[in-house]
């Protein structure tokens, strides 16, 4: 690389604000003293100062029995401290509280405990994830979180691996490949632990792989069990626990001669994995097909299992014991994923213990535990894919049209891709009864490629939607922003209907977390932390937190003072992604905020860098733009905004001063020289013709933006 290009290169990332970071410290600081084990986590409700699992206790019901921050005073919460991370990217992680230690986990997948009172740092851990594995990250290089055990802090990597750290210095412990690293699997997700046992499942879907949920000694790191959610695609025995349920039963609801042999068939265990210790199983949550298109993954009218299902297991061994499909044959990217809450319902006058879950695809399901028989199925917002479900076999009743791989055109669905509700966890009060959902509208369309081709380590969806292209101009930008909502349902799962909801201006809003108090706290993508009475919905405080607040947020206590503490940085699918921010300048990096009654610590002031649209000089014909549109969007708009609409986490292309350089440009797009980012070479997937075309498309999208700028200018300077 020459030197010029060199020099325009790490100014654009300069400006960009956008690095994975340097690597994190390694001290060695004492941390936790007293080790969390099998008795603490099962009884971690009588124990509310704490915060030891990734739903607090095993119910994963994220609600703080503390009371010492309640509606009457929550006027009062300020900011406590905050620790300054060394990225951009997204944070999803929910951090857990032990003995008076944080433990979290920030993007590309590194750790950190902190003092939980002052915020110092004890010690930090980078596993030095590749920089060129974001880009098989459908999601983000985000993390949700790390599960504690006997000592111990145990995490997922983004390029698959499980490893335990200790919890006193940070040192690893051991660590394992839970993936095959030929394929595009990816981890996000918070490991749990139960019985001895961490159990952790795994993403990549949408890239092509076959999905399965496994288990690992605590202590040695030594495989337990593997229950695979698709069928082998060699079409013999895996010699795991799975195998007896292929054979008497889901095997046969999958086609013979469907692509899902080559892809992978999908199903990965990317989030929800919570333990039943009424019932002693393990409650999964399966993802989509792989690739989407059930046409193309199946070739017939199969159900395909155990896509779309919750599946209970037996934890000591990985044996099937029940499953609940809630979209058969889901070709829409309907994931039941999403978070699964375990409580005690009185139904037709009878305590029943069941789940509740709120997945993709709109429908509120309330699962009993114990048969896996569904109670109820009512949607929580408006859905256009089915009229509800049918009462004896618990099937949807599938609108013809929303079965898009069986006919032409393009269809657009209602929820989406992105959710109802996606992995933002929801939380549930059991002194008002509801369930508290962040859930969104987004609008996607959906149509059959009939041009489908299987591309290894990329994205393997088909659907040939042109509507998903994005929005052409700051017009279609405005109809968008019009078409997508946000909102907290406040649902009783009971008498099945909202009781409240609370409206946001747009989607993208964080997890939740409800407590004793009578609160409801959950951030949101322009960075405000807030919070409502939990009774009514009303607004009663909020923080203005700089970057986006998407991540679930605890409630701990330490020396009788309550403590709230949750996770700032935007990003994740929608995220990263979505043109719908008010700017398109980077944000600040993300921080861990923690807050208290009277705290005193403030956010230093941020001013946007400016950064000027960057077109370049040559200009190309009509055709040729045209083409790199097309090509933008297949390849580009996930990471850099659709139609070049970005929001600044992943840099806007259009202000970018790689654009106005082609050496530069190729070198990025074509060379790899920011693949240690997340910028993999295009070079196997894209001609040198092709990637000219996306810097015309791109080009001329940043003439537009700078004239407009221009035009305000004037405006303001009038």
């Amino acid at each position: 690389m020459n030197i010029r290009v060199s020099l325009i290169i790490s100014v654009a990332l300069a400006l960009a604000g956008c690095s994975r970071g340097g690597e994190m410290r390694q001290d060695s600081v004492a941390g936790a003293s007293s080790a969390v084990d099998a008795q603490r986590l099962a009884d971690a409700d009588a124990n509310p100062d704490e915060w030891l699992t990734h739903g607090r206790t095993y119910n994963e019901d994220r609600f703080s029995p503390l009371t010492q921050i309640d509606d009457a005073n929550v006027g009062k919460l300020q900011l406590a401290w905050y620790y300054d991370l060394d990225t951009n990217r997204g944070q999803e992680a929910t951090p857990l509280m032990a003995n008076g230690v944080l433990y979290t986990t920030t993007a590309w997948s590194k750790v950190l405990a902190l003092d939980a009172v002052s915020g110092k740092l004890l010690w930090s851990y980078d596993p030095e994830v590749p920089g060129a594995k974001g880009y098989q990250a459908c999601c983000d290089v985000v993390n949700r979180g790390v599960a504690l055990w006997n000592g111990k802090v145990y995490f997922g990597t983004l390029d698959g691996r499980l490893i335990a750290l200790d919890a006193k210095s940070g040192r690893p412990v051991w660590s394992v490949q839970t993936t095959d690293t030929t394929r595009p699997y990816s981890i996000t997700g918070a490991p749990r632990v139960v019985k001895g046992k961490v159990m952790i499942g795994n993403g990549g879907a949408d890239f092509g792989v076959r999905g399965y949920v496994s288990a690992y000694d605590a202590e040695t790191g030594k495989m337990a069990w593997r229950f695979y959610t698709a069928p082998n695609p060699e079409g013999k025995p895996d010699n795991a626990p799975s195998d007896a349920a292929f054979d008497r039963f889901a095997g046969a609801t999958w086609g013979k001669n469907g692509a899902w042999k080559e892809v992978g068939g999908g199903g990965t265990v990317w989030d929800a994995i919570v333990y039943d210790q009424a019932f002693d199983q393990l409650l999964i949550g399966v993802g989509n097909g792989s690739p989407w298109n059930r046409r193309i993954r199946s070739g017939d009218k199969g159900d395909n299992l155990f896509l779309s299902s919750v599946v209970a297991l037996d934890p000591d061994t990985g044996a099937y014991k029940w499953h609940y499909q809630e979209t058969p044959g889901e070709e829409w990217d309907f994931t039941a994923t999403q978070p699964i809450i375990l409580a005690d319902a009185t139904i037709d006058g009878r305590v029943r213990k069941v789940l509740y879950h709120a997945p993709k695809n709109g429908f509120f399901y309330v699962i009993d535990r114990e048969t896996g028989g569904p109670v109820s199925a009512t949607n929580f917002v408006p859905v256009n894919w089915a009229d509800g479900y049918d009462s004896k076999t618990w099937r949807p009743k599938e609108r013809p049209e929303a079965r898009y791989s069986e006919h032409d055109g393009d269809w657009q669905g209602t929820p989406s891709a992105f959710g109802a509700h996606n992995w933002q966890p929801m939380a549930f009060n059991p002194r008002t009864g509801l369930v508290y959902i962040p859930a969104q509208a987004i609008p996607f369309g959906y149509a059959d490629d009939k041009a489908f081709k299987y591309a290894p380590g990329h994205w393997n969806l088909g659907d040939a939607s042109p509507s998903n292209l994005g929005p052409r101009n700051p017009a279609g930008l405005a109809a968008l922003k019009a078409a997508t909502k946000g909102r907290i349902v406040a649902w009783d799962p009971v008498a099945k209907k909202a009781r409240f909801t609370i409206e946001h201006p747009g989607p993208g809003y964080g997890g939740i977390l409800t407590t004793a108090g009578n609160l409801i706290f959950q951030g949101g993508p322009d960075g405000t932390f807030t919070a409502y009475r939990a009774d009514n919905g009303a607004k009663l405080w909020s923080f203005a937190g700089q970057s986006g607040i998407i991540g679930g947020p605890i409630s701990f206590a330490v020396g009788g003072q309550q403590y709230i503490a949750v996770m700032a940085g935007l990003g994740g699918a929608f995220g990263i992604s979505t043109p719908l921010a008010p700017t398109s300048h980077p944000r600040p990096n993300g921080r861990v905020l923690v807050f208290r009654l009277g705290g005193s610590a403030k956010l230093p002031a941020y001013t946007p860098p400016h950064m000027p649209a960057q077109p370049p000089a040559k200009t190309w014909p009509a055709s040729v733009e045209q083409m790199g549109e097309l090509l933008y969007g297949g390849n580009c708009g996930l990471c850099h905004g659709p139609s070049t609409f970005s929001n600044g986490v992943i840099p806007d292309l259009r202000r970018s001063p790689v654009l106005a350089d082609a050496d530069a440009w190729n070198a990025v797009v074509s060379g790899g020289a920011l693949a240690d980012r997340g910028m993999i070479s295009f070079a196997k997937i894209l001609t040198p013709e092709q990637v000219d075309a996306i810097r015309a498309y791109v080009a001329s999208q940043s003439r537009a933006l700078q004239a407009r700028e221009a035009d305000k200018a004037r405006i303001e300077k009038k």
